[in-house]
């Protein structure tokens, strides 16, 4: 019994690890998205042309990898906000939405490869 335990932390462990952190999912994303300060100051730190905060450097790191495997490391609240947040620039803030798909997807690589998905949770592309 003592075994089946420890391997069972083990895995919940392991688990854990193959996820992304959660500690930043309390952020509000819509006050975010509101406000044309708090707004900016991601964009900036995405661009390299600003300071980033703990969570937008969290962000920023994670952002290349989360393109590459299809959010595999999300958790479906991040997910859901990647949603919300790609839906938001596309409709609000194209020309902002254009200059981040040039540098994270340059090649169009994602766009193309998402394409299908992105309409299927409603994001226009």
């Amino acid at each position: 019994m003592k075994c089946f335990i420890a391997f069972a932390l083990l895995v919940v462990a392991v688990a854990a690890q193959n996820k992304y952190t959660t500690k930043y999912d309390g952020i509000d994303i819509d006050e975010i998205l509101k406000s044309d300060r708090l707004f900016n100051n991601y964009y900036k730190c995405l661009l390299d042309q600003g300071r980033c905060t703990p969570d937008a450097n969290e962000l920023k790191r994670i952002l290349p990898e989360a393109l590459q495997t299809n959010c595999a490391k999300c958790t479906e609240k991040q997910k859901d906000g990647a949603v919300r947040v790609i839906n938001y620039l596309i409709d609000n803030r194209s020309a902002q939405w254009q200059v981040l798909q040039k540098k994270f997807d340059p090649e169009n690589v994602y766009i193309n490869q998402y394409r299908n998905e992105a309409r299927a949770a409603g994001i226009k592309v």
